[in-house]
């Protein structure tokens, strides 16, 4: 229902609210009853909570009809009686009745789908009387795979999150999403819809900067080891039994050194360092897991997976062979400069398909401090290949030093910029053409070189 987008946006934003609120109720009950919490005091709270986030309201027509009407009755009447007996006497008796009513009616019709809504202020004040209830413990809402959310209902959600849950005290939100692949905020600066990143929340972890063996060769090695342990040690049946996770890698890889290339493989991606070693595992059966396995394993995981997900994008497919060609066969290197500001449809979508990784946001050279630029890398599995041969690449960015690090660039900017990958160059790829093939495309013979002709290093060329 997300992403139909014949649905009008405001029921889709209104739907993922209500979804995500009952989540957390569903969430909070759960916990209340596994930790044998007090339910007749957190009850009510919870129930309070849940009837704001239920909340239906009849959208169409509304027709109002009052009717009020007033009625008198007056009745009267009179009697005489003349009674004779053995003394005479007369009986005269007088009866009068005055009857009045009067009566109003007021009526009010409703037609129209009825639908839920979303009452920020409702929401916020049963959140906060909840962590009131449960005061000192806190409340810790985790909202994993933000970038699933369409970009267009992602600014909703966040301001939710803003206007109802920010403002309460005793409840923590962590967001963990992809920088590339979500939208926060909507809107100007002064009136805008969702999350003012650096001013209504911080961006302060950077998952990569701890799992990508470019940007931190040790943490990204404890983080892979110790994942590889926990799982190990997670499966049932009979299997071998180790103290801690260095035994593990002992007894798994031939060497520390293969452990390590099977880090780089990883690139970061948990999911991708699984699929990598179960193709290692098949192929080494009972042997211990090598370096040439694991580049075996890497190249045909990116083959299956990650080349496979651009082949439907012809002109994404082209952009990564063309930076192949630049970055890896020309300089030698593994990463590439891209400004900070330039958002290319082709690039994000290379590093959707995980083919392209940010290890490090903007950098500077000495010599132009106000340029901003992000370091992307080639997936490891676009270069494995070349790995044992003379074309492999040595170093990370194209710079006069092969060893320098991307954390300290060099003072001298024609060394950074080498490396800046010009986009330019790839968008006007075949709009000029040297005159002799235009010529001969036109069946018109190319004129012979003569000693005044340009060299064939600088052909003439025609505008398109």
């Amino acid at each position: 229902m997300y992403s139909d987008t014949q649905i009008p946006v405001t029921q889709r934003a209104t739907r993922l609210l209500l979804d995500v609120l009952g989540t957390v109720h569903e969430g909070l009950i759960e916990h209340a009853v596994n930790m044998d919490l007090d339910l007749s005091v957190l009850g009510p709270v919870l129930d309070t909570f849940a009837q704001s986030i239920t909340e239906l309201e009849v959208v169409g027509e509304v027709h109002r009809e009052t009717k009020l009407g007033t009625r008198a009755d007056r009745e009267e009447s009179s009697a005489l009686r003349l009674v004779l007996s053995d003394k005479p006497s007369v009986d005269v008796g007088v009866t009068s009745t005055d009857k009045s009513s009067s009566q109003a009616e007021s009526s009010l019709e409703e037609s129209g789908p009825m639908r839920y809504r979303v009452h920020f202020g409702s929401v916020g004040k049963a959140l906060g009387e909840l962590a009131k209830t449960l005061n000192p413990a806190r409340i810790l809402v985790v909202l994993d795979e933000w970038s699933t959310i369409p970009l267009e209902l992602q600014p909703y959600l966040a301001d939710l999150i803003r206007r109802a849950v920010f403002p309460v005290a005793g409840i923590t939100v962590k967001i963990a999403a992809i920088e590339q692949r979500s939208n926060f905020k909507i809107g100007p600066h002064g009136d805008y819809t969702g999350i003012e990143i650096g001013a209504d929340a911080s961006a302060d972890v950077d998952l990569d900067d701890y799992m990508v063996f470019d940007n931190n060769a040790d943490r990204a090695l404890e983080f892979f080891q110790e994942l590889l342990f926990k799982h190990y040690a997670s499966e049932a049946g009979s299997r071998p039994e180790f103290q801690n996770s260095n035994g593990l890698i002992q007894a798994a890889f031939t060497q520390r050194n293969a452990f390590e290339d099977f880090v780089r493989a990883a690139e970061g991606v948990p999911r991708d360092a699984f699929n990598v070693l179960s193709i290692a595992a098949q192929r080494s059966l009972n042997d211990k897991i090598s370096i040439p396995t694991i580049r075996v394993a890497a190249r045909t995981w990116f083959q299956r997976d990650k080349e496979g997900a651009v082949r439907s994008n012809s002109e994404a497919e082209e952009l990564l062979h063309w930076i192949i060609d630049e970055v890896i066969a020309h300089r030698r290197a593994r990463a590439f400069l891209l400004r900070s500001n330039t958002r290319h449809p082709l690039i994000d979508a290379l590093f959707d398909a995980r083919l392209l990784h940010v290890i490090k946001k903007s950098i500077s050279g000495h010599d132009e401090p106000g340029a901003r630029y992000d370091v992307y890398k080639l997936d490891y599995g676009c270069y494995v290949d070349l790995l044992a041969t003379t074309k492999a690449p040595d170093k990370l960015l194209d710079t006069e030093d092969p060893g320098a690090s991307v954390s300290v660039p060099s003072d001298d900017y024609r060394a950074i910029r080498r490396a800046i990958l010009d986009l330019d160059r790839f968008r006007q790829r075949g709009r000029a053409l040297p005159l002799g093939t235009l010529l001969g495309a036109l069946g018109s013979p190319p004129a012979p070189a003569t000693a005044e002709t340009e060299s064939a290093s600088h052909p003439p060329h025609v505008d398109e």
